[in-house]
């Protein structure tokens, strides 16, 4: 059995890790040639995490294991994880090596035993198929029935002039016939697979011709007629995570926009006589963004309806004010959690971002580090100069706060004719209209702006 020191997925809400998460199985062979022994899978780490990667392995064949040892690390959408021992043993194979990458949750990547002479005979040692886990395959895929239904109704003379067509996919119409894991590599490597000649049953495209057809410079092929010169980066997993769920929000969550722009003379006065008294404590300097998460986190409290999540029967309105904070790295996009913002003063707060934010570019968040947030606070102002944007909400929470940079503006004096300036911020809320409606949105950005136009408020 194993633990995970440092799982890594940002996904749900109020999650959880324990042991049971991580796919292991004690196997009993009925084979002489196999003794006793636990079959260890790559485990899920989050709600949504489908597959991981194998950054490298800690423990080698062969070596005892004890609890508490780290066996490997493994590549998650947002950190990487040190996999644990719970059991007395040898690691007798893996299966999984190092750089292993794309392994489905449940799927093997090693073997312990409990007796250092069995070691040996699991040096050919290979997963049976009954263990593999749950996925679409090829096998699978073949007998669809689809693909022969849909052939009668086409003419008998439509596939004589496409069969020798090479590279091109067997077609019903408009359709091309192909495996779930070759249309899912395929978009992975941006192949058209009206590029692919299908080997399989009816010209079905199967993996291994999407693999061929790469193999032999097949994506170059599609750019070579434009003269392009470029470079193909691989994507990390936390970019294909962060893709997949940011593409499923724009598509599912019907966002509406709420803009206003807040006076900041006196939050900036307000930060600049309190930053002495933390530097005469020994705290650390409190930044804008700091201050900015407080005024997030006490207009939720006040305007509750936004501190929610939709449940398609039900709203769940949370009682917590957790405060996601977005911290872009080389690595990737981060949103480590600030729990109980509303309840916690500036200082520990500024101290807390800071902390994560570090953690963040170290690439070491602890699920503790990220899950159960209940709103989302994106600064691109402060950091890059970006006036005003619109960020997309970050699901399953209803709503994410944008915001923009301070400006210096002209605004009308106390008396006719008069002129004074002023440093004014633009803040962008995105709502999911399920949720909150735009007089509730407007409620909360009301209450917003009254506490960063009098922050001496956030301090009572």
């Amino acid at each position: 059995m194993l633990i995970n020191r440092a799982p890594s997925a940002v996904t749900g809400l109020n999650g959880s890790l324990s042991c049971g998460r991580v796919a292991s199985a004690r196997s009993f062979s009925s084979s002489a040639d196999l003794p006793p022994h636990q079959e260890i899978g790559m485990p899920s780490l989050s709600p949504t995490m489908t597959e991981g990667n194998i950054a490298k392995w800690i423990k080698k064949e062969g070596d005892k294991v004890s609890p508490g040892e780290v066996l490997c690390e493994v590549e998650t959408d947002k950190a990487t994880v040190e996999m644990e021992c719970m059991e007395e043993g040898y690691l007798a194979k893996i299966v999984q090596g190092d750089g292993a990458k794309e392994i489905k949750v449940g799927e093997v990547i090693c073997v312990t035993v409990e007796e250092e002479g069995d070691i040996e005979k699991f040096k050919d040692y290979k997963p049976s198929a009954a263990d593999a886990p749950a996925a679409p395959s090829e096998s699978k895929a073949t007998p669809e029935p689809a693909a022969p239904k849909v052939e009668e109704k086409v003419p008998a003379k439509a596939p004589e002039p496409k069969a020798p067509k090479a590279g091109k996919a067997s077609r019903s119409g408009d359709r091309i016939f192909a495996s779930p894991l070759a249309r899912k590599l395929a978009e992975d490597n941006n192949v058209q697979l009206s590029s692919v000649k299908g080997t399989g049953p009816d010209g079905r495209i199967l993996k291994a011709d999407i693999e061929d057809y790469l193999a032999k410079g097949g994506k170059s092929e599609s750019f070579a007629a434009s003269g392009l010169d470029y470079t193909d980066i691989p994507n990390a997993q936390i970019r294909k995570v962060t893709a997949n769920r940011l593409l499923a929000s724009k598509q599912t969550i019907p966002h509406y926009y709420l803009t206003v722009d807040t006076c900041v003379d006196k939050l900036i006065k307000l930060r600049g006589e309190l930053n002495p008294l933390q530097e005469a404590s020994g705290g650390k300097k409190i930044s804008i963004n700091d201050l900015v998460i407080k005024a997030a986190a006490l207009a939720l409290r006040k305007v509750p309806e936004c501190n929610s999540s939709w449940m398609n029967d039900f709203i769940r309105q949370y009682h917590n004010v957790n405060i996601n904070v977005a911290v872009q790295t080389e690595h990737g996009l981060f949103v480590p959690v600030v729990r109980d913002a509303d309840k916690k003063g500036l200082g520990t707060i500024g101290e807390e971002v800071k902390q994560l934010a570090q953690r963040a570019r170290d690439n070491s968040l602890k699920p503790q580090d990220y899950e159960g947030g209940t709103f989302t606070v994106s600064n691109l102002g402060g950091p890059f100069g970006i006036k005003q944007f619109c960020a997309i909400i970050n699901p399953p929470q209803s709503a994410i706060l944008a915001i923009g940079s301070a400006e210096k503006r002209v605004i009308p004096g106390s008396a006719d004719g008069q002129y004074e300036f002023g440093s004014y911020m633009s803040v962008t809320m995105s709502c999911d209209h399920r949720v909150i409606d735009g007089a509730i949105g407007a409620e909360f950005l009301k209450a917003f702006k009254g506490y960063i136009e009098n922050p001496t408020t956030m301090l009572l």
